[in-house]
């Protein structure tokens, strides 16, 4: 009873930022929903198991992004011609959506992180969006500081370079 009260507040407590991680992971609101359900179970299951070695929304950050690459790797099996038609699928599905309000330079933004390597675009959505430290990123991705600030600020740099041409 205990750990369902306690559950129950942490759903409360992060539901809508791991959504939003989700999100920009999966792209689309029903693929969010689902990981973000799957999520939630492998955190009731495994609470007991979290050792604390960081913080408990770290935890669940790196649950969430795990459950998302398990999504995508089963939705890569359908048969796209290459990457550019994967990306062009993507920002369609994003700037179609109903919550995307954007301007033109928050769609130019987007095109830009959409063509960045997989590493690069995670590390940097983490950061820019998510707001997260290195440190968690760090823990949550498990690659080292020092890496994930080189590919941050390299990434900063193509965007700054690429958003006014």
């Amino acid at each position: 009873m205990l750990k369902d009260k306690a559950f129950s507040e942490l759903l409360d407590a992060y539901q809508e930022r791991l959504y939003w991680h989700i999100r920009k992971i999966v792209v689309t609101h029903e693929n969010a929903d689902d990981v973000l359900q799957n999520t939630f179970i492998r955190v009731y299951k495994s609470i007991n198991k979290f050792e604390g070695k960081s913080a408990l929304h770290t935890w669940m950050y790196r649950i969430a992004y795990n459950e998302s690459m398990r999504l995508l790797e089963k939705n890569k099996k359908k048969s796209y011609a290459n990457m550019d038609e994967i990306s062009s699928s993507h920002l369609e599905v994003l700037f179609e959506d109903e919550y995307f309000d954007g301007d033109e330079i928050q769609k130019k933004l987007h095109k830009i992180i959409e063509g960045l390597k997989e590493k690069q675009r995670r590390v940097f959505q983490m950061k820019y969006f998510d707001d997260l430290s290195f440190r968690q990123i760090s823990d949550i991705l498990s690659i080292s500081e020092s890496t994930l600030k080189s590919t941050y600020y390299t990434v900063v740099k193509i965007i700054e370079e690429k958003i006014f041409l």
